[in-house]
């Protein structure tokens, strides 16, 4: 559809999980409104893109200097907003700041033009920025998330343009104070509509989205449309194998932490817990001993250890998959009913015998719920963790390394991690395959996505 058909956007709105209170509320913009702000962008990528990387990167280290000094005025305002516990959020903005320290670091070398020998007297390669990187990110690391595509994308020279969840409004309008102080003029918040992202697309170079596959799908059609670059991070539902000589006391431990943090909102948290038959029943033990120790409550009380969800539709999503689990023959070991009481929360949530009959076996679960399948052997512990249409991470516990790098390597995912729980590292490349999505972040490779590889030859 053309932009003129938009007047007004949506209004921004943020609602404290933990009572289900809203307590700020903004207006959205105008698509006369967003093209102004795209023109605008382009002037100032033109000028940034000149400057010397030394003197961007410079502006990005400052950016995380920023983000370590406020980390006390931002966290709990991203608790409010998303629910998370304060020590999560805390836990966000450090990596967040240690990412503008590693590409501050790493881009001065990483994006010098490379000579390669050819018949030429002089050939190579140059790194050139494509211009203006839209991004739709989702609600829950409001700053990690988009700082995460941003940071590499401003040090290449490229401008930035972020349309925000519309329930985290404050966090991201710190997030562009911070930017503004910090001397970076080619970010800014697109506060638009879903129903203006096409036109925002239209107007920019490249396209980078995290979020559900259902979403990635239509930006994939819309940018193809307009023939756009993009990076899509979309959901998982990660399989963790336990074998029969995994240290199971650690496994328990880091597969808890894993599927609860965050409430469970996490797309590359554990999801799906393959057991092997000779420790099945020891894990699960020593798994729900992990379990009974979540405290729900308020996330900004230091004892609190299971946050609220979200958003009341993300409970009810997730309930009706549990529900529906036990109805197609899956034990509910834990949790699995509506607590009554004011917030989003719901309990740490256990199902064991989960079978392809239930939903939850092919969805992705975004929330406290685990689900146990119970394998033959280790080949059809490797089947069932293939057996999705996601790719995102995956885990492997065995003290047999040959083996388990063996294992790992028939895993369909962007990453597997071996005795240790599924997450991301800022010096490794983190992205999915499958219905997954496609495309890298963090990393050497995360900095060439939204860049011209530009070859040049002289005779």
């Amino acid at each position: 559809m053309a932009a003129e058909r938009y007047t007004f956007g949506m209004e921004f709105l943020s609602c404290d999980p933990s009572t289900g209170e809203t307590v700020y509320t903004r207006p959205g913009w105008s698509v006369d409104r967003l093209q102004q702000a795209i023109s605008r962008l382009r002037q100032h990528q033109h000028a940034w893109r000149g400057r010397p990387i030394d003197e961007r990167v410079a502006r990005i280290r400052r950016l995380g200097e920023l983000i370590e000094a406020n980390v006390d005025r931002l966290a709990p305002v991203i608790t409010l907003e998303v629910g998370k516990l304060i020590h999560e959020a805390r836990a966000e903005l450090e990596k967040t700041a240690r990412l503008c320290h590693y590409y501050a670091d790493l881009a001065p070398t990483l994006l010098q033009p490379q000579t390669i020998p050819t018949s030429a007297s002089r050939s190579g390669v140059s790194f050139e920025p494509l211009g203006l990187v839209f991004a739709v990110m989702p609600w829950n690391y409001p700053v990690w998330q988009a700082l995460r595509f941003a940071v590499p994308a401003l040090a290449a020279g490229n401008g930035c343009l972020l349309k925000p969840a519309p329930t985290v409004p404050q966090s991201t309008a710190l997030l562009l104070e911070l930017m503004q102080e910090a001397g970076i003029p080619v970010f800014d918040v697109a506060w638009i509509d879903v129903d203006a992202v096409e036109a925002a697309i239209a107007g920019c170079d490249a396209v980078a989205f995290t979020g559900s596959t259902r979403t990635g799908r239509l930006i994939a059609s819309l940018a193809g449309k307009h023939i756009k670059k993009t990076v899509l991070e979309l959901g998982g539902s990660n399989p963790v194998l336990i074998l029969r000589d995994a240290d199971l006391a650690t496994a328990a431990q880091e597969c808890a932490m894993s599927r609860f943090r965050d409430a469970g909102q996490s797309c590359n948290a554990a999801k799906r817990l393959i057991v092997v038959p000779e420790i099945a029943d020891d894990f699960l033990q020593a798994f729900m001993a992990e379990v009974t120790r979540l405290t729900p409550g308020d996330p900004r009380q230091p004892g609190t250890t299971l946050a609220p969800l979200h958003r009341a539709d993300l409970r009810d999503q997730l309930h009706d998959q549990v529900t529906d689990a036990c109805r197609h023959g899956a034990r509910c070991l834990s949790g699995g009913q509506v607590p009554d009481g004011p917030g989003f929360y719901y309990p740490a949530t256990v199902l064991d015998h989960v079978s392809p009959a239930c939903r939850i076996y092919h969805e992705e679960a975004f929330g406290p719920a685990a689900s146990i399948l119970r394998a033959e052997n280790e080949a059809d512990a490797v089947r069932l963790a293939n057996d999705t249409p996601f790719g995102l991470g995956a885990a492997v516990y065995s003290q047999d390394l040959p083996r388990a790098e063996r294992l790992a390597r028939d895993i369909e995912a962007g990453s597997v991690f071996i005795n240790r729980h599924t997450s991301s590292d800022l010096r490794l490349p983190f992205g999915g395959v499958k219905a997954s999505g496609y495309g890298r972040e963090l990393s050497e490779f995360g900095l060439y996505e939204f860049v011209n590889v530009k070859t040049f030859w002289q005779r």
